[in-house]
């Protein structure tokens, strides 16, 4: 097991010698609108994740409506899960072009638009396009934004904030599995829908208290964290130096042009006033796409990262793994004929509840100065796919109930993710390292419920469906645990021939 950052293979610069004047710290830092920050990730969570995981209720309905198999039904589902994490690494683009408040604006009117536009839905393929997609889309622009300003605002207490945020996961699966199941019953499917579009709008408000910070504190957040990352390549600034020097000279010329032309007529001023911003909406656009590509596919891709490739790996088996019973335990109840006791205490809200403390314990732990971040992670993954492998031997509600309660604890461990991730990569490169890693987990939500729905069409079962997804997460903790003590090896090999030399 590992201690530390630095026993994952990892040098941190030394932050010490920034200045030779005493910084003051920000009071938003940890501290101030920092807390607002979490209140918006934490609605943002609510609205969107919460809503995610209590789609069991409308894939009932949609089952009912268009008589489709289980297989096909659940492919809606899985496309707006999927496509809200898969297209992170594209809103990661338009993070740094745009920022995170504009991107998550126009996030929630797509996200609720696509609500709205699928209660007039006339078959399944409808719903592929205007929730799985459109509504999915909206999502992503939403919920990667909520992840990366908790990142921003906070260093010290960085897991316990994302605890506190990722908790609106759990309290929303709650809130809107009842919510949810009230409006269909009182009002059918499709008015449920319209409601909830409704509702969704609030996401724009949630936009807009992400305050950005100002230059000044982003450069200071970013000397806490970890730039220099000593693992097969550097995480290079140099581009994006080179790239803002250009950028600046082209503003500096078309400003000169347009001291140089006030003596002009008012229409030559109009012209230029258009000419310069055209000229930095361009420049917004290149320095933005030049930030992005760098990252992915530059010299200083986050992919000669090996560790972090392993996270990738993990991440592309783990996410199924937690989506397959929000999904198909409805109808695994209604399969055992627990649906009495059921409904008198949802198994998916037993999951959503105790996942609320499992985010905040674990967060608390992880931010415990004896205590290792990347262990806590592992443990819980650990403890995750022991029950998801178990839980098909159940088939009592109270056996059920407290393995969904011992799932619901561990996937706890969703709050630490954007905390491991900036230990892997620094605060510079989170939004595009963390849009590959919730990319991954949507490929892994986007075809998880559609296998587990096929094999039951196949053999009446959903027993299969756990065990082969669990044994596929099992090979990606593998692969977490391999790749670091690599690492390390390779590390302490290098030490070693430096020293003789």
């Amino acid at each position: 097991m590992y201690a530390s950052r630095e026993d994952i293979g990892y040098d941190f610069g030394d932050d010490s010698k920034v200045g030779s004047k005493p910084v003051k710290p920000n009071p938003n830092i940890d501290g101030g609108w920092a807390w607002m920050i979490v209140l918006s990730s934490f609605l943002v969570h609510i609205l969107i994740m919460g809503s995610q995981m209590a789609l069991g209720i409308l894939n009932m309905e949609w089952l009912e409506e268009f008589n489709q198999s289980r297989g096909l039904t659940a492919w809606v589902s899985s496309l707006s899960m999927g496509i809200t994490l898969i297209v992170g690494p594209f809103i990661g683009l338009f993070i740094s072009m745009c920022g995170c408040r504009k991107t998550a604006i126009i996030g929630g009117i797509l996200n609720a638009l696509g609500w709205i536009l699928s209660a007039c839905a006339s078959n399944v393929h409808y719903l592929f396009l205007t929730f799985g997609v459109t509504a999915g889309v909206g999502s992503g622009m939403v919920y990667l934004p909520a992840v990366v300003m908790v990142g921003q605002y906070f260093q010290k207490r960085r897991a316990l904030a994302q605890g506190l945020s990722t908790t609106g996961t759990g309290f929303g699966a709650f809130l809107m599995t009842a919510l949810l199941k009230y409006l269909c019953i009182e009002f059918g499917w499709r008015n449920a829908m319209v409601i909830q579009g409704a509702i969704s709008l609030n996401l724009c408000v949630c936009g807009a208290l992400m305050r950005p910070l100002s230059s000044k504190d982003v450069a200071k957040a970013l000397s806490h964290s970890a730039e220099t990352i000593k693992s097969n390549g550097v995480l290079s600034e140099e581009p994006e130096k080179k790239e803002e020097a250009t950028n600046e000279e082209v503003l500096d010329s078309v400003q000169h042009t347009e001291i140089r032309d006030k003596s002009r007529s008012g229409r030559n001023m109009y012209g230029l006033r258009i000419l310069k911003t055209v000229s930095q909406l361009t420049v917004t656009v290149r320095k933005g796409f030049a930030i992005w590509y760098s990252s992915y596919f530059g010299a200083a891709s986050l992919f000669t990262n090996r560790v972090f490739v392993a996270f990738i790996i993990w991440a592309l088996f783990a996410y199924s793994s937690f989506v397959i019973p929000f999904i198909h335990l409805p109808e695994i109840v209604k399969q055992y004929n627990l649906s009495s006791q059921n409904n008198i205490f949802p198994l998916t809200s037993i999951i959503a509840i105790v996942h609320i403390f499992g985010k905040v314990i674990l967060g608390i732990i992880s931010d415990l100065p004896c205590i290792s971040t990347w262990n806590v992670f592992l443990m819980a993954n650990f403890t995750l796919v022991t029950c998801i492998l178990t839980l098909p031997l159940m088939q009592t509600y109270v056996s059920l109930a407290v393995v969904c309660a011992l799932i619901g604890f561990s996937s706890g461990y969703f709050s630490l993710m954007p905390v491991v991730t900036e230990d892997l990569v620094g605060t510079k490169h989170l939004a595009n390292a963390y849009g590959i890693i919730i990319c991954a987990n949507g490929i892994s939500a986007l075809f998880g419920p559609p296998f587990a729905g096929w094999i039951y069409d196949i053999t009446h079962k959903y027993d299969f469906s756990f065990y082969i997804s669990g044994l596929l997460y099992m090979v990606g903790i593998i692969f977490l645990l391999i790749q670091p003590c690599i690492q390390k090896k390779q590390s302490r090999e290098k030490s070693t021939e430096e020293a003789q030399v």
